[in-house]
């Protein structure tokens, strides 16, 4: 199971990783707070001090078009909230 799926890059988390050490990832639903410490603590060799999970449930969305309504449903899915500890920074774009 691949535990960490993507980053979240967006203005908001980018000013947090500055300000406050803290990342978001897209990651299994299945997986818990320790298995996801554990998997950026290997991945980017930093130290994870704390780990906040959100659920977002998938939303009906609708489409108007020339043959009709289209009707259909955006996919769940987990983020995380990495914070690690002062001093630590994890770089996104080190390998670009």
């Amino acid at each position: 199971m691949e535990i960490l799926k993507k980053p979240v890059i967006t203005e908001k988390m980018t000013l947090q990783g500055e300000k406050l050490n803290r990342y978001g990832f897209i990651v299994d639903k299945q997986a818990n707070k320790l298995q996801i410490r554990k998997a950026v603590e290997e991945m980017y060799d930093v130290t994870v001090v704390a780990v906040n999970t959100i659920v977002y449930g998938g939303k009906a969305k609708s489409r108007y078009t020339k043959t009709g309504i289209i009707h259909g449903k955006t996919s769940s899915f987990k983020k995380a909230i990495i914070t690690v500890a002062e001093g630590d920074t994890i770089d996104f774009y080190s390998n670009v």
